[in-house]
């Protein structure tokens, strides 16, 4: 089994602190979009990993892992958003996902 790492970056922990009000509009904007339509918790969560990863944002992606896995997603289903990635993105860059997702969950 494995189990995600919940640590979250201390990059973003001094950006929370140095720039309260700007973090608390960037959760706000999030918070908005979320709402703004009809998708689930578990499908937002799903999109959001595929976007970021599309985009080969590591600390997004990273992000949206450990947000992924609180939906109750699991490493296995992450996978195979990476996998789904191949056609799109390529081989190597799916790779990089498929490293990313073990940055985040411990064997």
């Amino acid at each position: 089994m494995t189990t995600p790492k919940d640590k979250i970056p201390s990059r973003y922990l001094r950006f929370l602190e140095k720039y309260p009000d700007l973090a608390k509009a960037y959760e706000s904007l999030g918070l908005a979009a979320k709402e703004a339509g009809p998708l689930d918790s578990k499908t937002i969560a799903l999109v959001k990993v595929a976007l970021s990863g599309g985009a080969m944002l590591e600390g997004a992606f990273h992000s949206h892992l450990r947000k992924a896995s609180k939906e109750g997603i699991t490493k296995e289903e992450l996978q195979h958003v990476a996998l789904l990635a191949i056609p799109t993105i390529g081989f190597p860059s799916m790779m990089a996902l498929m490293s990313w997702i073990d940055d985040i969950y411990i064997e």
